[in-house]
C-alpha cells in the first residue's frame, strides 16, 4: 500500500517551497495536479534550481494526472487504486496548500475510508499570508472562501454575518477570496450591509508585485478601479 501525500506549493515566490515538499515530489510515482503543464514547468524549475545541492539517494521523474474539479468523480477510484497497488501519490494544487478552495476533499476523504496512510507537507495559504499581515486580530478569524455567485445569496451571507457579529464578544477577522472581475461587486454588498467599514484587500502576495493594502470600503473602490489579480479580503468591523 502507498501513501497519500497533500504537498503544500508556493503561492508566488518559488523560494517558499518547503525542503521536505522538493523531497517528496521528486520521490513518489505520481503527482495528482490541476494543470499537468504548469505543474510540469514548476518541477522543470525545481529540479534546476535544488535537486543539484539536495544530494537525494534517488530522484523520480512523477507520472502527472490531472486532477480537478471537472473529473475528480471519476478520478478519484482510479488514484485510490493506483495507491492499493503500491504508489505513492502527491496530491498538489497549482499555488499553496491542496484543498483550500482546491480539489482534494473528496481523495482525502476516500483515502480515509480505505485506511491509506496521509501525510500533509504543510506549506503557504494566501489567507493565512494576508491574515498575518493584515493588521487585523488574528487570535479568531473566519475563512469563507469565494463569495456566493448571486447577489441575493451574496447579501444573505452578508447580513447573517452582521448579525452573528452582534452576538459575539470577541469580533472574529473574516477572510474571503475574490476573483478581480467579482471584487466591485462584493465590495459595494459588503457597503451596503456593514457601512464604509475599513478593510484589507492583499494581491499578489510574495510576488514582484504585491500589494497589501489598507482602508475603507469607498476608497477600496477608488483604488482597485481596475482589478488585476487574485485578492484576499478581510473585515473586521468592530476595530
Amino acid at each position: 500500500m502507498g501513501t497519500l501525500f497533500v504537498v503544500s506549493t508556493p503561492i508566488g515566490n518559488l523560494e517558499d517551497i518547503p525542503i521536505r515538499a522538493i523531497k517528496t515530489l521528486f520521490s513518489v510515482e505520481i503527482i495528482a495536479c490541476e494543470d499537468t503543464r504548469r505543474t510540469g514547468i514548476f518541477l522543470t524549475e525545481l529540479s534546476k534550481r535544488y535537486l543539484s545541492i539536495m544530494q537525494l539517494n534517488e530522484v523520480k521523474k512523477p507520472h502527472l494526472i490531472r486532477y480537478d474539479n471537472q473529473n475528480e468523480k471519476n478520478i478519484t477510484s482510479e488514484l485510490i487504486e493506483l495507491i492499493k497497488q503500491n504508489n505513492n501519490i502527491a496530491l498538489v494544487t497549482d499555488a499553496g496548500t491542496p484543498l483550500i478552495q482546491d480539489t482534494g476533499y473528496m481523495l482525502v476523504r476516500e483515502a480515509i475510508r480505505q485506511w491509506i496512510n496521509i501525510q500533509t507537507i504543510p506549506g503557504p495559504a494566501a489567507f493565512l499570508t494576508a491574515l498575518v499581515a493584515s493588521g487585523m486580530p488574528t487570535n479568531q478569524f473566519l475563512f469563507l472562501g469565494y463569495p456566493p455567485e448571486k447577489q441575493v445569496h451574496r447579501i444573505k451571507l452578508f447580513a447573517d454575518l452582521l448579525q452573528c457579529f452582534k452576538t459575539l464578544k470577541q469580533k472574529p477577522t473574516v477572510i474571503f477570496y475574490s476573483p478581480p472581475h467579482k471584487l466591485k461587486k462584493t465590495l459595494i454588498d459588503l457597503n451596503d450591509i456593514f457601512g464604509n467599514v475599513d478593510i484589507v484587500l492583499a494581491r499578489e502576495l510574495t510576488k514582484k508585485h504585491e500589494e497589501i493594502w489598507r482602508g475603507n470600503i469607498i476608497n477600496a473602490l477608488i483604488h482597485n478601479s481596475h482589478p488585476i489579480g487574485e485578492y484576499v479580503l478581510l473585515i473586521n468591523p468592530y476595530l
